[in-house]
């Protein structure tokens, strides 16, 4: 069992910056794959970044590429997503999930069924 604990969230306006914060703890943290998704009200569950076991992929969602970026510190059971350029469209609850299935470091998956590990959500609120 791995608990999955965000951090980070807030509210900040358009333009601005925010870091986004994940720890994990209980099993093996450091092959798992993992990413960081998003539901605004009255929409699907969408991927936002993911990063595999060993940081050597990530995927960025189109609409994020140039002002998010994923990373991971495996000694310290945390992943983060720096957020920049927020824009009000960027709205919603963003959840960390953990893939542990995916061995490869050379592939991220992007649909959410495969995560099996959900933190319970950071809510984030961009203003304009």
């Amino acid at each position: 069992q791995v608990q999955l604990v965000e951090s980070g969230g807030g509210l900040v306006q358009a333009g601005g910056s925010l870091r986004l914060s994940c720890a994990a703890s209980g099993r093996t943290f450091d092959n798992y794959a993992m990413a960081w998704f998003r539901q605004a009200p009255g929409k699907k569950r969408e991927i936002v970044a993911a990063i595999s076991w060993n940081g050597g992929n990530t995927y960025y969602e189109e609409s994020v590429k140039g002002r998010f970026t994923i990373s991971r510190a495996n000694a310290k059971n945390t992943i983060t997503l720096q957020m920049n350029s927020l824009k009000p469209e960027d709205t919603a609850v963003y959840y960390c999930a953990a893939d542990p299935d995916n061995k490869n470091d050379a592939i991220v998956r992007i649909t959410a069924a495969l995560y099996s590990y959900w933190g319970q959500g950071t809510q984030v609120t961009v203003s304009s």
